[in-house]
């Protein structure tokens, strides 16, 4: 639907952060991919001055496992991923639970996590506290199981399995490239012309959620997998959570989908989703998940090590955009802080305040209803002192 000109009306949404300490503040929690034009997860443009994938093997190669993850984490943070690294794509399920027939959409990465551009790229396998850790980042979730196995379905291009004899290298740059390499050489034999917005599958397997994270027959923290599939319903790696937390080998992915998700038309959390006896059904096979994360381990000691700026702070893509008449506002504060919301246009004049108060750290979602304003474009701003993210919205009546 588009509006006439004259309904059309420029706003702002200021988003105003005071820092203050824990003691200055009382106690504050949840936002989406972008859907004006490709929906993508909210990472940097990659700089021109990035390193591809081949170089970027050449500086890991010789780090230990611990720094050789601060440098992925710090390359994807700061945009070096391929396009098709960071578009989505919706992949939809539709199933009856207890008689009532459920729609429910959620967005997936088009590919797994890599290093590089769209022509010269890296996949890098990681630990799993790693990926949850990226996860976090980029407001995303890892899947489980069964939402391998439908985006595996969903995939424009359905690649085959390309394993590599077993060996101490598994673990070691050198192979994670040589893998790289065989799969792209793959694509380019199928003759399929790759864009950077269509789902590729089955030729990795996949860190997942699962109750086998934290079930009781293993002594030791550990690393959830499966996936790499034949063929539909045909993978080669079952469920399987014998490696311990810091195993990663060539044939591990890491294919992230969006936190917030739509079931039947309302917004939601997969982590909800998958919390809820019945509905879990819809994208776990193995009942509800109570605990659909990863606990951080090594990456606590990580974290110190990354650049202190990126975790200042983060401001979300609201979901949905376009939205009528209500969107979710989401935002991640690394510390309390006096929060200021709300929406302006041009001028100056403020329409409404939204949030006033003090926050504490972690993740927000904000509910915006734009019911009363006139459709138009918005720009919702994330200050923190000298500090500040805008991001545009659109509300189309």
């Amino acid at each position: 639907m588009t509006a006439t000109p004259k309904r059309w009306m420029l706003l702002l949404v200021t988003f105003v952060l005071f820092v203050q300490t824990p003691a200055d503040c009382q106690s504050r929690k949840t936002a989406l991919p972008q859907t004006t034009g490709p929906i993508s997860l909210d990472i940097p443009a990659r700089s021109d001055s990035a390193c591809g994938g081949a170089e970027f093997a050449d500086r890991i190669a010789g780090l230990n496992l611990k720094e050789r993850e601060i440098k992925i984490i710090n390359e994807i943070l700061s945009g070096n991923v391929p396009s098709f690294c960071r578009n989505l794509q919706p992949v939809t399920v539709r199933q009856s639970i207890d008689s009532r027939l459920y729609e429910f959409t959620y967005y997936t990465v088009c590919d797994y996590m890599a290093v590089g551009s769209d022509q010269d790229y890296l996949y890098v396998p990681v630990t799993p506290s790693t990926a949850q850790y990226v996860a976090d980042q980029l407001n995303c979730s890892l899947p489980t199981a069964k939402m391998v196995d439908q985006i595996y379905v969903a995939a424009v291009l359905k690649l085959r399995p390309q394993p590599i004899a077993p060996s101490d290298q598994m673990t070691t740059v050198p192979v994670f490239k040589h893998h790289t390499d065989s799969i792209r050489q793959q694509i380019r034999k199928s003759g399929y012309e790759r864009l950077p917005d269509a789902i590729l599958a089955g030729h990795k397997k996949d860190i997942i959620l699962s109750n086998k994270i934290y079930s009781g027959d293993r002594s030791y923290d550990r690393v959830v997998i499966y996936g790499w599939h034949k063929s539909e319903n045909r993978p080669i790696q079952p469920v399987y959570n014998g490696h311990n937390a810091r195993y990663a080998d060539y044939s591990h992915g890491v294919r992230l989908v969006f936190k917030q998700a739509d079931l039947s038309g309302d917004a939601c959390k997969i982590a909800d989703i998958l919390k809820d006896a019945r509905l879990s059904a819809l994208i776990s096979g193995e009942g509800d998940i109570q605990k659909s994360r990863y606990p951080a381990l090594a990456i606590s000691s990580v974290k110190k090590q990354i650049d202190p700026r990126r975790l200042h702070f983060k401001l979300y893509q609201n979901f949905p955009n376009p939205f009528n008449p209500r969107t979710t506002i989401t935002y991640f504060l690394l510390k309390p802080a006096f929060v200021e919301l709300s929406v302006h246009n041009l001028l100056g004049r403020k329409v409404s305040k939204l949030i006033d108060k003090c926050q504490d750290a972690g993740e927000h979602c904000v509910h915006f209803n734009g019911m009363h304003l006139a459709s138009g474009a918005y720009y919702y701003k994330l200050s923190t002192g000298d500090t500040e993210q805008t991001k545009k919205m659109l509300f189309i009546r």
